[in-house]
């Protein structure tokens, strides 16, 4: 007869749930050694899925803090008082980017200061951030001391800051007005939305979320089963007083219960310690304020409760396998095999899911429920295969070394705590290979060739001037630089039609006017002949016209203004095509454009009579200057500080997509590094349960290098299979996506470098095991109490 005492309602469960949380804290220093192993592996998961569900605040924050600095725009609003005219400007530095902001008081009073500031700098005043300050003050800032030429009067606060390491600055500039300025604002606070995720690169979001944070799910599984062997063996001691099988079941449930709830303890601590170190952690780019890392109330409410439960239950669904008789714990006789028909049937499941979400993923819908639905049921599937995989496998394993045979016959009796151990690695390889062959096949179409040719060309400038006196004598100074091997400079303007709109046309039509020698003609259009004098029209490749309007020759046209204002300012100015203009075809410049419109020499057209146009320079950089590069960025700062100095690529990237690629990078990072001290926590803990075992079998004469290689063996048996389990499911995950997608295969060895990783992961752990491994085969070790 049971006794009553044994009963499974609540009151039952509550009691034996607490007793087993106070034989986990007092079971001598082997029972908090347990506790305290789960309580970090736990605690480790936790704070990475904390860190994760800040990244939502994290990136809000940021938004907001630049939307709250942005000059708002007016609209219809009268301007007050306190109005003020500003540009934008930008600047590279070492491939560092420097952005900032021109001011100049528009009214009376005195202008609203943006956050961060107390107030807006006065002309010839300048505020930085700590970051450009520390820029501005190391050895070689004296070539940005050029460029920036302002007196540092004030520090940007971290409120007006999107990062710790932003380098900007604000300015006050008397050369503003509100003819030249980008726009005249009474106060900050323009926000914009970004776009949502749709399509691939909602596909992409989606799977990596479900690949990154999966291991951190199955690595606290594994943290809340440490140490089995000595709970059961406690167990069995409960059996002998009187306990029957359902308690002990939940007296187990209490210990892990236990290290949990250490664990969320010990992951908050984690955590908050994190926060404090945001700012001075860099990671691909991304750094953060320690004010920004917030946990979404939601998810961190969730991970309080699930992973308590989540022990729970993980428990008793452990001790289903395991019979705790009062003698002992039946488990070194031969289990139960498992079984395979659930564990296909996850995987095959979660494909059909992501297969149904292809059309509307097509049609750019929201599906992201159940592609993630779909992605973890398909990796969830294939950590499950990898119990039954490593079993089948390592039972018909026999024979070889000795090291070799030690190592089978403890994978043999427990394959199942090795293949705990290794699951997050399968999670991660796999979802990493699938990853990886989704990027590799759809980043070309997110990756574009620009058509620049750097051999000839490294930099482009381009601005507005007043007139082309002071166009002609920007490109001097361009050209007498220092470290400029060559410019090729285009004075550009446009021209519209002298006849008024007629019926049905919205506008009198126009095209480009570029005014420049017939060596830079040259790198624009295929010319047979040119000479200072001449005139041409420029003919475009079919498809490709980006003006409509095609003067003929003779044709009278007005030379009109070409900085995109309106209202006050130089008014159109006539000219008539010379009856000579030889229509000419257009080739592919330096910078990988098709020019248009007409083509005028110098001697042709007085550039002078241009209102307000615009130069255009592409410039090749001299290699044996050092710095060349910061020099010509300095030249042009000097002519106008709201220049474009653009460094040329011949590829660029979507930069939604290249954001994406960025954040699955930090995150694939932080992911690692919880693998790799997830695997070193197993290791020691599966070492310090068999401390005894090997402590004897060095007493009988068991070389020490002999266990050490076994423990290699033990290690490296059940994540070679798992690595191929990983590269198998990871490749049908793949084809799955590449199917949704409707891309090919581009690369079938992507998995060779993260099987790399997975190898170098082994390498390192095992190193890392062996100085316990050997302080744990001293002789003292055959002491028992």
């Amino acid at each position: 007869m049971n006794d009553p005492t044994s009963g499974a309602g609540l009151r039952g469960w509550v009691r034996d749930l607490t007793l087993g949380v106070r034989f986990a804290v007092t079971g001598g220093r082997r029972g908090w050694t347990r506790t305290l192993l789960t309580a970090f592996g736990v605690g480790l998961g936790v704070a990475l899925l904390l860190v994760a569900s800040a990244i939502p605040h994290a990136l809000q924050s940021r938004d907001d803090r630049q939307g709250n600095r942005t000059p708002a725009i007016q609209g219809s609003e009268q301007l007050s008082d306190t109005a003020f005219h500003y540009a934008q400007t930008e600047t590279v530095f070492r491939d560092d980017m420097i952005t900032g902001t021109l001011f100049r008081a528009a009214g009376k009073g005195t202008p609203s200061a943006p956050p961060g500031l107390a107030a807006l700098p006065k002309p010839g005043e300048m505020a930085v951030s700590p970051a450009l300050a520390e820029l501005l003050a190391s050895p070689g800032g004296h070539l940005l001391k050029e460029r920036l030429p302002y007196r540092v009067t004030a520090t940007i606060g971290d409120r007006g800051l999107i990062g710790p390491d932003e380098l900007r600055y604000y300015a006050g500039s008397d050369q503003l007005t509100a003819e030249n300025a980008k726009g005249t604002s009474n106060g900050f606070g323009r926000y914009e939305a970004g776009e949502p995720f749709v399509g691939v690169i909602l596909l992409i979001a989606v799977i990596a979320f479900v690949a990154l944070l999966l291991p951190v799910g199955v690595f606290i599984a594994t943290a809340v089963r440490f140490g089995g062997e000595q709970r059961d063996r406690r167990l069995a001691a409960l059996r002998l007083v009187g306990s029957d099988r359902a308690m002990t079941h939940r007296i187990a449930a209490g210990e892990a219960l236990c290290g949990a709830l250490m664990g969320l303890f010990v992951g908050a601590g984690l955590f908050l310690l994190t926060r404090q170190f945001a700012s001075a952690v860099t990671v691909w780019d991304i750094t953060a304020f320690p004010f920004d890392i917030v946990p979404n109330p939601a998810l961190a409410a969730l991970i309080l409760i699930a992973v308590p439960v989540a022990a729970v239950g993980v428990s008793l669904f452990a001790m289903r396998g395991v019979s705790v008789e009062p003698l002992g714990v039946v488990r070194n006789s031969v289990p139960r095999r498992r079984r395979l028909w659930w564990r296909i049937l996850l995987p095959v499941l979660g494909i059909l899911l992501l297969l149904s979400s292809a059309s509307a993923l097509t049609l750019a819908g929201d599906e992201s429920f159940q592609i993630a639905l779909g992605a973890a049921l398909t990796l969830t599937g294939i950590t499950a295969l990898l119990p039954w995989l490593v079993e089948a496998v390592v039972s018909r394993l026999d024979g070889g070394p000795v090291a070799w045979q030690l190592a089978i016959r403890r994978l043999q009796l427990s394959s199942g705590a090795a293949a705990r151990a290794i699951s997050g690695i399968v999670v991660a390889a796999a979802g990493a290979i699938a990853l990886q062959m989704l990027f590799s096949s759809v980043q070309g179409d997110f990756t574009k060739s620009t058509g620049v040719d750097t051999s000839r060309v490294q930099l482009q400038v381009e601005n507005g001037t007043k007139d082309g006196r002071e166009a002609r004598e920007a490109l001097t100074t361009l050209r007498e630089t220092t470290g400029v091997a060559g410019v090729i400079g285009l004075t550009e303007g446009l021209i519209e039609r002298q006849a008024p709109k007629g019926p049905g046309e919205d506008f009198v039509p126009f095209t480009q006017l570029t005014v420049a020698d017939c060596p830079a003609l040259r790198t624009l259009v295929k010319l047979s002949s040119c000479k200072d004098g001449d005139v041409f029209t420029v003919r475009q490749p079919k498809g490709m016209e980006t003006y409509s309007y095609r003067p003929e020759a003779g044709a009278k046209v007005n030379l009109v203004r070409n900085d995109g204002g309106e209202g006050a300012g130089p008014k159109p100015r006539p000219w008539q095509l010379p009856a000579t203009t030889q229509e000419v075809k257009s080739l592919v410049s330096p910078v990988g454009t098709h020019t248009a419109g007409v083509l005028a020499t110098p001697a042709a057209l007085d550039a002078d009579l241009m209102p307000m146009p615009r130069i255009n320079a592409m410039i090749k950089l001299a290699p044996d200057v050092t710095n060349a590069a910061e020099l010509v960025r300095n030249a042009a700062a000097k002519l106008d500080p709201r220049a474009s100095v653009a460094t040329l690529e011949s590829t660029e990237t979507v930069r939604r997509f290249a954001g994406l690629r960025t954040g699955i990078f930090v995150g694939a990072t932080a992911t690692m590094v919880l693998i790799a001290a997830s695997l070193l926590v197993s290791t020691l803990e599966q070492l310090r349960e068999r401390r005894r075992l090997l402590s004897i079998l060095v007493a009988f004469g068991t070389r020490r290098s002999t266990l050490s290689w076994s423990v290699l063996w033990q290690t490296a048996v059940p994540i070679a299979l798992g690595l191929a389990l990983a590269v198998v499911g990871g490749t049908v995950l793949g084809l799955t996506l590449l199917f949704m997608v409707g891309s090919p295969v581009a690369d079938w060895w992507v998995s060779v470098p993260i099987v790399g990783v997975g190898a170098a992961l082994i390498a390192l752990v095992t190193l890392l095991s062996m100085p316990p491994l050997w302080r744990l085969m001293r002789p003292d070790g055959l002491r028992t109490e």
